[in-house]
């Protein structure tokens, strides 16, 4: 009788100790890696291993950034990194029992600010501002300061670059970085262009001078406005030409006979001989029968050429060219 109860009491003994035994662990299906590490017939836990001691001392390293001569680095740290090699173990189970033989990516967290401005903190080091085209006219002198361009670092790229390496260890943690070219706002030759031909008038000197490509070409003689009718300086531009013009004499007493009428080019009664070279309301540069007065204050804002000069510039000078009055 007691040999009977002993054996039914191991009986049900067995069935719950049988019951109590945790169920077997998962195993991931063969085929599977993750970046690119074979994690395929490993439990869970084993694969879990094999990745932290795989990858984790690489995911541990700064990444380094090298744009021109600046080397800055990002710690894990600092960037708030951190790597779950169970959750990729786990990953790459249930995507491989879904779909099949497949690669994972690292299960990994970071901070996305932290990178941005990491980025951008890079792109302040580093750029270069675009340095526009510039010129100067002085009376002898006509300058061009050539543009140059710019370098700046595309901070949005460079966060999916520094990304690319903190979530896949195969990729090198140090790597160059190129910064796009900025282009400045005003070209060299888009002023070569408007520049080409610069006209100056020096009123103390009564001279005239022509550049060509920045570079000085001829001068003149000219007479400038009388006192009380002074050539008026500043920065102007030829804006019309004509040949033989006619003149369209102002409502002034010193028009004299000729006052408010226009005198038909080309007339001996026209002061504006041979050419026009119109700047400004009824200033410009034109010839003259008094060819004595060429040198002095004698005009009444124009300014006065030789004839046989205002026919050599005439052809010289396009409209739009600018005109320096000083």
């Amino acid at each position: 009788m007691r040999r009977l109860v002993v054996a039914l009491a191991a009986l049900l003994v067995a069935p719950a100790a049988a019951a109590a035994q945790p169920p077997p662990e998962p195993v991931i299906p063969p085929g599977a890696t993750a970046a690119g590490l074979d994690v395929g017939g490993l439990p869970l836990s084993a694969a879990a291993a094999k990745l932290q001691a795989t990858f984790g001392p690489v995911l541990a390293l700064p990444v380094e950034v090298r744009v021109a001569r600046l080397r800055r680095v990002l710690s894990p740290s600092a960037a708030a990194f951190a790597f779950d090699a169970p959750r990729t173990a786990l990953r790459a189970y249930k995507r491989s029992t879904r779909d099949g033989p497949v690669d994972v990516p690292l299960a990994v967290t970071y901070n996305w600010e932290r990178i941005r401005e990491f980025a951008r903190a890079v792109d302040r080091r580093t750029h270069v501002r675009p340095r526009d085209a510039r010129v100067r006219i002085g009376l002898r002198r006509v300058r061009l300061r050539r543009a140059k361009m710019g370098r700046s670092v595309d901070a949005g790229a460079l966060v999916v670059a520094i990304r690319a390496r903190l979530e896949d260890p195969r990729q090198r943690r140090t790597f160059r970085f190129w910064r796009a070219r900025v282009r400045p706002r005003v070209a060299t030759s888009a002023l070569r262009r408007q520049y080409g031909t610069v006209i100056t008038i020096d009123r103390a000197r009564f001279r005239l001078r022509l550049f060509k490509n920045f570079r000085y070409v001829k001068r003149y003689g000219v007479a400038v406005g009388a006192p009380g009718y002074s050539t008026p300086p500043g920065r102007f531009s030829i804006t019309n030409k004509a040949v033989d013009p006619a003149w369209s004499a102002p409502d002034a007493p010193w028009a004299g006979a000729y006052r408010n009428e226009v005198v038909p080019g080309g007339s001996p009664e026209n002061p504006l001989k041979a050419r026009w070279l119109g700047i400004f309301g009824g200033v410009g540069i034109h010839g003259t029968a008094a060819e004595y007065s060429i040198g002095t204050r004698a005009s009444h804002g124009c300014i006065r050429m030789r004839v046989a000069d205002v026919v050599d510039l005439y052809p010289r000078v396009p409209v739009g060219t600018p005109v320096l009055i000083r």
